[in-house]
């Protein structure tokens, strides 16, 4: 069974900087939320598509992804996590895409498509999705703080 959820985000950042920030996520996201990331590791690849991931989350747990794409046209980048303690025997895989759209006040809007492909009959609990929603949401605002604080990074 695959279930989705879609969350949305004004910025004032343009999709080009968002764009540069999330192609950064690695190595930006532990510095910006230290106690949800203890690490981001690439273990093959060089970050690009094909590339292989290895998260170490503060509270110990892991996850690993995969890049499936990266349009730095149309400010696109997918990736799907295949293995993770969070998948609790639930989950089969994460798939995320995330696009930057440019908004009429120069800013842009952060869209993120989560699928979750679930064993089975398997389903994902709404709070499960809530936090799931919070957490991106949390993050994407933290990283977007990192880059108003940062202009020449960006």
């Amino acid at each position: 069974m695959e279930v989705s959820m879609e969350v949305e985000v004004a910025s004032s950042l343009s999709s080009e900087k968002l764009f540069k920030l999330y192609n950064n996520y690695d190595t930006i996201a532990p510095k910006v939320d230290p106690q949800s990331f203890k690490s981001i590791t690439l273990i093959q690849g060089d970050g690009g598509v094909g590339s292989i991931i290895s998260t170490v989350y503060g509270d110990g747990s892991t996850s690993k992804h995969t890049v499936d794409a990266i349009d730095t046209s149309n400010h696109l980048i997918s990736y799907t996590y295949f293995e993770g303690d969070v998948f609790k025997g639930i989950i089969e895989k994460i798939t995320h895409h995330i696009k930057f759209t440019p908004s009429p006040n120069g800013g842009a809007i952060y869209k993120r498509t989560v699928i979750f492909k679930c064993i089975g009959d398997a389903k994902l609990s709404d709070e499960a999705m809530n936090i799931s929603k919070e957490t991106i949401k949390n993050i994407f605002k933290g990283m977007e703080s990192y880059a108003i604080a940062h202009p020449e990074d960006f």
